[in-house]
């Protein structure tokens, strides 16, 4: 985000303004080193129309901020213009929040679901 504002030599205000929310989101999401959860997901297209970004791109940007690894499905490839899923949204947003033994178990339910899914080729 730093990098895009100095390129184009915006302010944090402008980005606001362009899209449509605070300044002073902008100057924390632009200055915290290490977020502690994820923007929410208007915070994030108003960042998408302000920087002039990809929402896609915004996302898993702040998904890395939370130390939230993303990967990308190898069968469908991320696509700016696919609709995002608010239920995947709220999951991801929402497991940061558990304890690491919580996590442990919602990886392990996780796992359990996948293995037992019908593979789809």
């Amino acid at each position: 985000m730093r990098e895009r504002l100095d390129r184009q030599g915006w302010s944090y205000g402008e980005v606001a303004r362009r899209g449509g929310i605070p300044r002073s989101t902008v100057h924390h999401l632009a200055t915290t080193e290490r977020l502690v959860r994820m923007p929410q997901p208007a915070t994030l297209e108003g960042l998408s129309r302000g920087l002039d970004l990809p929402l896609d791109a915004l996302r898993r940007a702040a998904a890395e901020a939370c130390g939230i690894n993303v990967y990308a499905d190898a069968k469908e490839p991320a696509s700016p213009t696919s609709p995002a899923d608010p239920e995947v949204d709220l999951l991801i947003a929402s497991v940061q929040k558990l304890s690491s033994d919580d996590r442990r178990h919602v990886a392990a339910l996780v796992e359990s679901l996948l293995e037992r899914a019908p593979e789809t080729d």
